[in-house]
C-alpha cells in the first residue's frame, strides 16, 4: 500500500490529484468545525452521553453532529437517497432500462439520486431540529425568534449536506476518485486520535486496564489483517471455452475462470441492517418512554426501547441475524446465475464436468450459497464483536468500532486499486511502440 502511494507521488499528474483530494477533504473537515447559529452546545453534547443511534451518526460525520456544526449530517441524506435509488432500480422498469443504456443512463439515475438526496437532506434537518428541540439543546423555541431559528438550522444543515455531496464529486472529477467514501473515510479517521486518547486517559485513570486496553488495540489489529484477508479473498469457478474453426481461424479453446469475492457486498448489508435497528432508537427521540410506565402499552413501549438499545444483548443477535439476511438480498440483486450461465452458452463455454444451461445456473447458485453465508458470518463477526466488546468494557466506548474499521479497510483497498489502475494506464507502451 505505501510502496502504490510512494509510486503515485512520483507522477505529476497524480501527485496533484492526492494534493487537490487533500485539499477537499482539509476543506470538509473546516466546514466540521463550522458551528450552526441558535444551539446550545452544551446540551447537544449531552444528547451522544447516552451512546444511542445519534453517536453512530456521529462516527460517520468525524463528530460534526455532536458539535451541531454546517456538516452534521455529511453523506448520510446521499447514502440513504443510494440505498433507495439501487433498490427502486431493481424494482421499477423504468429506472431498470436507465440503467442499461449505459453511461448516459446512469448520469439520469446520478441526476435523480441528488434530487432524492436533497429531500432527504430536508427530512432529516427537520427530524434533528425537533430532537434538539426535544432535548432542550435551542436558544429559541417560541414566537418569530424560534420560527426564524427553526429556518435557519434547518436549512443549514440540509446545504451542508449537499456541500458534502459537491465536495464528493470534486474528488471524482479532479481527485483520484471514490469521492464519497473518501469523504466517510475522512470522517470516521478523525475520531481515531481522540479515541486513542481517551483510552490512555482510562489507564491513567484505572490502572487495571493497563493491560486491557492493549490488548484491545491487538485485536482491532488482528481484525483490520482478517477485513484485508476476506476483502481480498475469491472463489474462482473454471471456465473452459469450447473451440471454434471460422474459415481457416480457430477461436476459443481458452481455460479461464468467474471470480466470486466472498465480501462482495461490502459495507452495504450492515448498513441495510443499522438502519432497521436505528428505527426504535429515532422513534424514541421524538416520543420518549416514561421514567415510570404505568399502563400496559407504556411498559411495552418502553421494553420494546431497551430491546433495540445499545447496550442489550438481544439488540447484538438481531443484529447479526439482519446482516445476513441482507447480505443475501443485496448479493440476489448483484449476481444472477441465470444470466451467467445463459452467457456462457452463448459464447460456446462451460464449467468443466457440469452440463450446460440450468445445471450450470444450478452450480453456480449452489457455489453462490455457500460463499455468501460465509460472507455473511464475516460481515456479521466483524459487526457485533465490538458490540460484544462494549457490553463487557462499557467504559471503552467501542460498539460501533467493527463498522467503521470495515469501512475505513474498504475505502483504502479500493483507493489503492485505483491508484494501481491508473498507473498503469500511465506506465502502459501500448501496441504501436
Amino acid at each position: 500500500m505505501f510502496t502504490t502511494f510512494r509510486n503515485a507521488w512520483k507522477i505529476p499528474e497524480l501527485r496533484k490529484k492526492i494534493l487537490y483530494t487533500l485539499l477537499i477533504i482539509f476543506i470538509f473537515r473546516i466546514g466540521c468545525h463550522i458551528p450552526v447559529p441558535f444551539m446550545d452546545p452544551n446540551a447537544i453534547s449531552q444528547m451522544f452521553a447516552d451512546g444511542n443511534f445519534l453517536s453512530y451518526m456521529d462516527i460517520l460525520t468525524g463528530g460534526a453532529l455532536s458539535q451541531g456544526t454546517l456538516l452534521s449530517l455529511s453523506i448520510q441524506p446521499y447514502i440513504n437517497a443510494s440505498i433507495i435509488m439501487q433498490l427502486l432500480t431493481y424494482a421499477l422498469p423504468p429506472l431498470e432500462n436507465l440503467q442499461k443504456e449505459g453511461e448516459s443512463g446512469r448520469k439520469k439515475i446520478q441526476k435523480i439520486t441528488s434530487f432524492v438526496s436533497l429531500g432527504i437532506a430536508f427530512v432529516m434537518s427537520y427530524a434533528y431540529y425537533v430532537t434538539l428541540r426535544n432535548n432542550h439543546a435551542l436558544n429559541y423555541t417560541e414566537g418569530f425568534a424560534g420560527v426564524f431559528s427553526a429556518i435557519v438550522i434547518v436549512l443549514s444543515f440540509a446545504a451542508g449536506s449537499n456541500i458534502v455531496v459537491w465536495l464528493g464529486n470534486r474528488i471524482n472529477e479532479h481527485g483520484i476518485g471514490n469521492g464519497i467514501s473518501m469523504i466517510l473515510f475522512a470522517g470516521i479517521v478523525s475520531r481515531g486520535p481522540s479515541a486513542i486518547l481517551s483510552m490512555f486517559e482510562l489507564v491513567k485513570s484505572d490502572m487495571k486496564y493497563v493491560f486491557v486496553v492493549p490488548l484491545v488495540l491487538i485485536v482491532f489489529v488482528v481484525m483490520i489483517g482478517f477485513i484485508v484477508f476476506m476483502n481480498e479473498s475469491e472463489r474462482r469457478i473454471p471456465i473452459q471455452y469450447a473451440k471454434r474453426v471460422v474459415g481457416r481461424k480457430q477461436y476459443g479453446g481458452q481455460n479461464t475462470h468467474i471470480p466470486i469475492k466472498i465480501a462482495m457486498s461490502g459495507v452495504m448489508p450492515i448498513i441495510f441492517a443499522m438502519a432497521i435497528m436505528s428505527l426504535p432508537s429515532t422513534i424514541s427521540m421524538f416520543i420518549p418512554p416514561k421514567t415510570d410506565p404505568v399502563t400496559f402499552w407504556q411498559k411495552f413501549y418502553a421494553g420494546f426501547i431497551r430491546f433495540f438499545s445499545y447496550t442489550s444483548p438481544w439488540y447484538a443477535i438481531l443484529y447479526f441475524l439482519l446482516i445476513i439476511a441482507f447480505n443475501y438480498f443485496y448479493v440476489s440483486m448483484q449476481y444472477n446465475p441465470i444470466e451467467i450461465a445463459n452467457n456462457l452458452r452463448q459464447n460456446n463455454g462451460g464449467i468443466p464436468g457440469i452440463r450446460p444451461g440450468k445445471p450450470t445456473s444450478d452450480f453456480i447458485q449452489r457455489v453462490l450459497g455457500k460463499i455468501t453465508l460465509v460472507g455473511a458470518f464475516f460481515l456479521g463477526v466483524i459487526a457485533i464483536f465490538p458490540i460484544l466488546t462494549n457490553l463487557a468494557l462499557p467504559q471503552l466506548g467501542i460498539a460501533m468500532g467493527g463498522t467503521s474499521i470495515l469501512i475505513v479497510v474498504s475505502v483504502v483497498l479500493e483507493t489503492v486499486r485505483t491508484l494501481e489502475s491508473q498507473m498503469m494506464m500511465r506506465h502502459h507502451r501500448g501496441f504501436l511502440e
